[in-house]
């Protein structure tokens, strides 16, 4: 028999559950999606129960490739925000909202304005918005009143999977950061938000770190999954904070960049750092704040990356391409696209603007510019976009001297050295699959005794897999330096009009 450990990652449109040895090498990996209601344009759900039958039958696709595997510990991980209610029967009341849900959006109002955007920010870390737990609940309270009160419980979405494997209610402060109802400094729940929205304490699980078992595995969900009854289950931690530590990034020298559908810029920090206008999140790490490594990040967030290199593919290509091919042709460009810029703010934009009206902009076309050239400026603009989201994070000081690059993107050494030369900073590409369930997978080493927690940032930076480090040019750097400057002029100029083309 082989030890290993088995993390679990909630997603939003599947469970990924990923088989590693016990010391947090990935080995095999499954899948199993679910869908996302949309009963109304605003509205985002799913169903629990799906997300446990997909847990399920992917763990025993799994097991079933590797009998000889010997499970040692359960680490869980999983989208952030959403909202799942519970009687005291611990029976679901309604479908789960998730994180894409809008809502919300009077309720955002209502909170800031109720607390104030500054001590939000102070106790938090983050400014409303749609979709976060303490939003939802709000919206609940105000618009479903009956079905409110009857709430026993609330959980987060990985947290409910750990309701079904242990019988026990429990969270960790990285995913309780995303509810807006955290002190993050004491992780603790904040009595003043608590009291301030009409929760109670006992509504919301205990909070367990991130490193320490939870609960163990129950009888009845061992015999769905295949696994023996027992097993430690870890306190586990949300994707993001799961992602960066399977990514190794757990010091402040370092910054990680994704660039998936959409993108995102994780800062560790060995402190609360806020940004007092609100433009980042900041959440609480994996780690132990005491302890080595970085208890705490800052996240900004794009809304496309590869998003939009999926639309232009799209709208210039007839026939399907793979995207080795697209950028092949755009890598052909010279710097710059031929004087084209590309706003990739196609369904609006967080970080830094904040702005929901924000729109996509082809700026600069002429007769001599061609599809390579737009996918080019897309490449570009979403990279211009990230450097922007990144100033503020250097704003508020960060220290980052490297860029660990996951993510569809990290796969182009093409899209690496855009990366580098943008930012002047030395990129390294991630090769690790499955980031947040090897992050998991982590956890539960360290929740078993295989990897002592004050051991677990120097293990995760160690175990972590990249390529050849790709280095900045210092005379392109200093032509983006100039893209950049257009290319946030171009946003100013126009954020006043957009509203006048939504439809």
């Amino acid at each position: 028999m082989t030890e290993t450990l088995l993390g679990i990652d909630l997603g939003t449109s599947a469970v990924k559950v990923l088989l590693t040895t016990a010391s947090g090498t990935p080995l095999a990996s499954a899948a199993e999606e679910y869908p996302i209601e949309q009963p109304t344009p605003d509205r985002a759900e799913q169903n629990p129960e799906a997300w446990w039958q997909a847990t399920v039958t992917a763990v025993r696709t799994l097991l079933a490739h590797h009998p000889d595997s010997q499970v040692l510990a359960i680490g869980l991980s999983g989208q952030m925000h959403g909202t799942v209610l519970l009687d005291p029967q611990a029976r679901l009341l309604a479908p789960a909202v998730i994180w894409p849900d809008r809502r919300s959006s009077a309720q955002v109002q209502e909170i800031t304005q109720m607390i104030g955007a500054s001590r939000l920010l102070a106790i938090s870390g983050s400014a409303a918005a749609t979709g976060f737990q303490a939003a939802t609940l709000r919206w609940f309270q105000q618009n479903e009143p009956a079905l409110w009160r009857q709430v026993d419980k609330v959980l987060l979405p990985k947290d409910y999977l750990r309701l079904r494997l242990t019988g026990k209610m429990a969270t960790d402060p990285s995913d309780a950061a995303g509810t807006l109802l955290l002190d993050e400094q004491t992780r603790s729940w904040s009595a003043d938000l608590l009291d301030a929205l009409a929760i109670r304490r006992e509504q919301l699980p205990p909070l367990y770190p991130s490193t320490r078992p939870s609960g163990t595995l129950c009888p009845s969900a061992a015999q769905s999954l295949g696994l023996p009854a027992g097993l430690p289950v870890a306190g586990g931690a949300a994707d993001t904070a799961c992602s960066a530590l399977a990514a190794g990034v757990v010091h402040a020298h370092q910054l990680l960049l994704t660039l998936g559908t959409g993108g995102q810029l994780v800062q560790p920090c060995a402190q609360f750092l806020v940004d007092p206008r609100g433009r980042i999140h900041t959440f609480c790490s994996a780690l132990d704040p005491h302890g080595a490594g970085c208890g705490w990040y800052q996240m900004g967030a794009m809304l496309a990356a590869g998003l939009a290199l999926r639309w232009a593919r799209a709208l210039l290509f007839p026939q399907p391409v793979d995207y080795t091919q697209l950028l092949a042709e755009a890598a052909a460009e010279p710097l710059g696209a031929g004087g084209l810029l590309f706003l990739p703010y196609l369904v609006g934009e967080r970080t830094p603007y904040l702005d929901p009206t924000a729109r996509g902009v082809f700026f600069g076309l002429t007769l001599s510019h061609s599809r390579a050239s737009l996918i080019r400026a897309v490449v570009e603009g979403v990279t211009l976009a990230a450097c922007t989201a990144c100033q503020v994070l250097r704003e508020l000081g960060s220290p980052a001297q490297q860029i660990v690059l996951a993510g569809g993107g990290a796969r182009s050494l093409f899209w690496q050295q855009i990366v580098a030369d943008v930012f002047g900073l030395p990129v390294q590409p991630l090769l690790t699959n499955e980031q947040s369930a090897s992050g998991a997978a982590l956890l539960a080493g360290a929740a078993c005794g295989q990897l002592p927690p004050n051991t677990l940032a120097h293990h995760a930076a160690k175990q972590a897999r990249t390529g050849p480090q790709v280095d900045p040019d210092r005379e392109r750097h200093a032509r983006y330096q100039e893209r950049l400057v257009a290319f946030q002029e171009l946003y100013q100029r126009n954020a006043g009009h957009f509203e006048d083309s939504l439809p």
